[in-house]
């Protein structure tokens, strides 16, 4: 939504919005002469508007909603708006319940320095251009995220979509696991005729699509992989080096500054769709290679020999997986601390054994108290609920207002924030408590 408002205040248009929190990107919305307040109060409206903007996570109860509705507002979903904005352009679309945003980030970074005009809008803030929009004047593309959440990625007509991993998500929205894959169909069935589909090797998808199906994978060989991967020597352990394999053809000795082998999944799938556009294979290579990252994802905010501390979006069992295994690989020797903060009731409800599951295998645990989002409590469902089954001896539940204390008081070595609610306000005041620390000692 932030990124929707920066691309209409880019184009001279006077917006204004609606946020439940006060965070850091509100904040710098601000900044940027966007006003946003937080309470919810038509008296703040002005009276000319000329259409409302929203997301599924707006509850139906809001009262700036229901005036809306009351008084026929021209009301258009988000998704709904980047479908009008795509129609004439050349599209991109980034779906999959993983690594959406990272991609998405990516495949904007390497347009944009191979010189393409390119438009990008991105769940999260890329540290390449410290927004979560890339803009260009007179766009040749358009690259945007496909979001499932309330089948909105259907409003989307790509000419070329990318599909990274179907796993059960949602399932307030869906119900079942095949309801949700059928969705996903739908969405490839809606791409442009002669149009790609960049699929992760694992997925089955009906063979039946009228568009030219492209495999890639990290390293099981595909129409696009990556072999050869290589930790660097670095002290920090902050690269990965690897080469890119497709039709015969290779880029040696990727030098990726973003750790995890989700992450080189994700470069390769990124790769793919530039180099499906035919873009050159050297400036491809240059622009993986100079690439930042996504705050919040797998993002180092601390990265000494004494203290490591990894901030990322985790909210999903499978992502915590990958997080997790990624930092026991970099880190086998060290005590591994993690605070999770359970994302909706609906999905601790759907996947407690698997979060359960790969929380295990930290060494420490903290768990704050459930982030709601849109929804209302299930009884039963809270984190003492997962605390019980979770086996690991070092655990506890923690109020967000005890936690930077709880902290103080534990020797940490490598420590991981991991959420997708309101836990990314801490990074901040962690980082200062674990820089205090390592200058005591």
């Amino acid at each position: 939504m932030s990124a929707l408002a920066r691309y209409f205040k880019a184009k001279n248009v006077d917006v204004m919005g609606y946020d439940k929190t006060n965070t850091i990107l509100t904040q710098q919305l601000i900044k940027e002469k966007i006003p946003v307040h937080f309470k919810e109060n038509i008296n703040l409206l002005p009276e000319n508007i000329d259409i409302v903007i929203y997301t599924p996570a707006i509850p139906k109860t809001n009262k700036e909603y229901k005036y809306f509705l009351k008084n026929k507002y021209n009301i258009k979903k988000r998704s709904e708006v980047l479908g009008i904005l795509t129609q004439k352009m050349f599209t991109v679309a980034v779906a999959g319940t993983h690594g959406k945003t990272s991609i998405t980030a990516l495949i904007a970074h390497i347009l944009k320095q191979c010189n393409i005009k390119v438009t990008a809008f991105i769940g999260g803030i890329t540290k390449n251009y410290n927004s979560n929009l890339v803009l260009s004047q007179n766009s040749d593309v358009i690259v945007v995220e496909a979001d499932e959440y309330d089948k909105s990625f259907l409003a989307l007509h790509p000419d070329i979509a990318v599909i990274t991993y179907m796993d059960p998500d949602h399932l307030d929205i869906y119900g079942s696991k095949k309801c949700m894959q059928q969705s996903f169909l739908l969405f490839a069935k809606q791409i442009k005729n002669k149009g790609k589909l960049i699929i992760n090797k694992n997925l089955n998808i009906s063979d039946k699509l009228n568009v030219k199906k492209i495999t890639y994978s990290c390293n099981t060989k595909s129409d696009f992989w990556a072999s050869n991967i290589r930790m660097s020597n670095s002290l920090h352990a902050d690269k990965n080096i690897f080469d890119l394999n497709w039709n015969n053809d290779i880029i040696k000795n990727i030098n990726f500054k973003i750790q995890g082998k989700h992450n080189i999944e994700n470069a390769v799938a990124a790769s793919a769709v530039a180099l499906s556009m035919g873009l050159d294979k050297i400036k491809i290579k240059k622009a993986l290679e100079s690439y930042t990252g996504v705050e919040r994802r797998f993002d180092f905010i601390i990265n000494t020999e004494k203290i490591v501390y990894i901030d990322d979006y985790a909210h999903h069992p499978a992502e915590l997986k990958a997080c997790i295994m990624a930092v026991k690989k970099l880190y086998p020797n060290k005590k591994i601390t993690a605070v999770f903060q359970p994302h909706l009731y609906s999905r601790t409800h759907d996947f407690a054994d698997e979060f359960v599951k790969n929380l295990n295998m930290l060494d420490q645990l903290i768990l704050l108290e459930i982030y709601p989002a849109r929804e209302l409590p299930i009884t039963g469902i809270n984190s003492k609920m997962l605390l019980d089954k979770i086996k690991i001896k070092n655990k506890c539940i923690c109020k967000k207002t005890k936690l930077l204390n709880k902290l103080s008081k534990q020797n940490i070595e490598v420590l991981l924030t991991l959420g997708a609610g309101d836990i990314d306000q801490f990074v901040e005041p962690i980082k200062q408590l674990l820089i205090n620390k390592l200058k005591i000692n």
